[in-house]
């Protein structure tokens, strides 16, 4: 390739990485939108949260005598401040008295009720959030059930822990670490989202310059095939730009904002863990290789799709086979998260056009060994090189030609005259 023809290539790169970037959509959809979400779900914790500051001081009173040292500890894990008083027949109703008065905010009740169906009372002067409700009602009924086990001799937290299962899956020499099926899901189906909406917009891009009739002025100063390589690559870096910007997003999240909502609100300490399960730097990489292999596939057959059509009608019928090709996958998504390792979870993910959106749950499951993990990018690069020729010859024609949509046999045609 030339000076010339890198040099053509990069001025289509920076026109579409700039005028894209600068764009209100992106600014919002790359900027605003993740701190949105952040705010739709951090802000309202955090005015709940400081709403219910002045509702910790409780009370509790313990009929049984059994469960209060239990119940006491959690519940002040959690961000309360407890005082246990001892139990009468008139207790519930003086110390009522005294939560009216503001002396604190409420009184539990513990009774034979409670230790026979985890059932306690809580008398308070302001209804808790529904995330308080349930961690109260989840660590009473957990610390009745202990009391009740610990009575005939059993391991309570071992089994309200929910036990253990040892799996040893024979024939294999290492233990294959417990799949985070979560991170699986979400990654993929952000794979799936990001391949598919950048695209799209080669796609768009490609067919706004055919029918504005840009693209004849653009053709005559460079190839075509030069013209969709610098979309592509343009395009994609935005698309790698707005995927840095949401992971940074993320960072700042669970550096800042996770750590003060969790502060604020100790029930939500589960969340703390959220950090451990992200993947960490190989798997990162990975992420970004098969965004990267996977919207190269697409937006190759994206574009040579938007060069072919000459309106938005057409390319609504012209995508449906591309679509077909990035939905497949997403169906299958399900089955070979659940068993990562069998053989319908391999061939799949194997398959070059399914492999940016299925190798990775599998990546995350650990069921995927190192050698199938290059197989797939050995693969997909085969499919980009492939999609690149048949594409690239398509585009050549398409761009220049008017009239209706091309059949089969002409597309055909196309490609052995390019």
């Amino acid at each position: 390739m030339s000076g010339a023809a890198v040099a053509s290539i990069g001025a289509v790169i920076r026109r579409e990485y700039l005028q894209r970037v600068r764009s209100k959509w992106f600014v919002f959809a790359t900027v605003a939108g993740p701190l949105l979400m952040g705010g739709l779900i951090f802000v309202p914790a955090y005015f709940q949260a400081r709403s219910e500051t002045t509702d910790r001081d409780l009370v509790i009173t313990d009929a049984t005598g059994r469960l209060a040292d239990r119940i006491e500890p959690r519940l002040e894990d959690a961000g309360y401040a407890i005082r246990v008083e001892p139990w009468s027949e008139d207790a519930v109703e003086q110390l009522s008295q005294q939560a009216i008065d503001g002396d604190f905010a409420g009184v539990i009740l513990l009774d034979g009720e409670t230790l026979q169906t985890g059932r306690a009372s809580f008398f308070t002067t302001a209804r808790p959030s529904s995330i308080r409700h349930l961690m109260m009602q989840s660590l009473i009924a957990r610390s009745v059930l202990e009391a009740a086990l610990e009575v005939d001799g059993v391991d309570s937290d071992a089994l309200l822990a929910g036990g253990d299962l040892s799996v040893e899956v024979l024939g294999e020499d290492a233990d294959t670490e417990d799949a985070d099926f979560a991170i699986g899901f979400v990654g993929s189906m952000m794979l799936y989202m990001v391949i598919l909406l950048w695209a799209v917009a080669v796609m768009r891009a490609t067919l706004e310059e055919k029918t504005s009739r840009i693209a004849e002025i653009i053709v005559s100063a460079m190839r075509p095939t030069y013209l969709m390589l610098g979309k592509i690559l343009g395009v994609g870096a935005v698309g790698l730009t707005q995927m840095l910007v949401w992971a940074v997003s993320l960072g700042v999240i669970l550096v800042f904002a996770l750590p003060a909502i969790v502060a604020a609100r100790p029930e939500l300490a589960a969340l703390e863990g959220v950090p451990a399960m992200l993947p960490g730097p190989g798997g990162l990489a990975l992420f970004v290789g098969y965004f990267i292999f996977g919207y190269f596939i697409f937006s190759g057959m994206y574009a040579a799709v938007g060069a072919m059509c000459n309106s938005e009608e057409e390319v609504q019928q012209a995508q449906i086979p591309v679509i077909f090709l990035i939905i497949t996958p997403v169906m299958f998504l399900a089955p070979v998260i659940e068993n990562p390792s069998g053989a319908l979870a391999v061939g799949l993910s194997l398959f070059p056009f399914f492999s940016p959106i299925l190798m990775w749950p599998r990546v995350v499951a650990s069921a995927a060994p190192m050698w199938q993990i290059a197989l797939s990018f050995l693969l997909m690069l085969g499919a980009v090189f492939a999609v690149a020729w048949l594409a690239g010859r398509i585009y050549k024609v398409g761009m220049l030609m008017t009239g209706k949509r091309p059949t089969l046999p002409e597309l055909v045609r196309w490609v052995r005259e390019a």
